[in-house]
């Protein structure tokens, strides 16, 4: 699989660069590109958001999935770890967008079952430019993220040929729209609209192919 490897190392430079030339970029481009980096990942959700299957499987799995993340302080767990390098509150949305995007989960099973790598090699070109974007104002730690994203998808890819025969079309379309509303809840937290809980919304992504396959048979 090259998929992840480009998409990690995508991370890593862009983080890398972000983080040597952070002091010489005026803070206005500073505070302003995550904004735009934001409006990226609200502009990712929507498409899959729009290519649902079952509205109501995607609402189900989200609203429990959240419920669920609630009760775990899944959030709160991960800012303990993070608190003290989490400049401006950028580390944790990052992780989100970066290592469980809808966008780079599936790229992953789908490079695993067919080999083709172009979801993550587009996803790779918006994360160079993201990474660096944050590093100016998170630093080095930005670039540090590209190791358990690159273990998440290849591990997404290697058991890809015996996750997706169990799969249909329909399930697919519906998990990567719960994705895709978690890429847009990471939006509106970026730019700063709402501090959105986002890492609470990641049991919706593990419930959203149960819950579809159960509203298909069901409804």
């Amino acid at each position: 699989m090259t998929g992840p490897w480009l998409n990690s190392a995508a991370i890593a430079i862009g983080g890398l660069s972000g983080n040597a030339l952070g002091h010489h970029i005026p803070e206005r481009l500073r505070t302003a590109m995550p904004m735009y980096a934001g409006l990226c990942s609200l502009g990712l959700g929507v498409v899959p958001v729009s290519k649902v299957q079952n509205v109501g499987a995607m609402v189900l799995a989200f609203l429990f999935g959240a419920l669920l993340g609630e009760l775990l302080q899944i959030e709160r767990a991960l800012e303990k770890r993070v608190a003290s390098k989490d400049a401006g509150g950028i580390v944790v949305p990052a992780l989100l967008l970066f290592c469980v995007s809808g966008t780079g989960i599936f790229g992953a099973l789908r490079e695993g079952m067919t080999g083709d790598p172009s979801i993550l090699i587009a996803k790779a070109f918006l994360d160079l430019v993201t990474a660096a974007i944050f590093a100016t104002r998170a630093g080095i730690v930005i670039a540090a993220i590209a190791v358990p994203q690159m273990i998440i998808q290849l591990s997404l890819g290697a058991f890809a040929g015996l996750l997706l025969p169990l799969t249909t079309p329909s399930m697919i379309a519906d998990f990567s729209a719960v994705g895709g509303l978690v890429m847009i809840a990471t939006g509106f937290r970026i730019c700063g609209i709402a501090k959105i809980p986002v890492a609470n919304l990641l049991p919706a992504m593990a419930l959203a192919m149960p819950v579809s396959a159960l509203w298909t048979r069901l409804v």
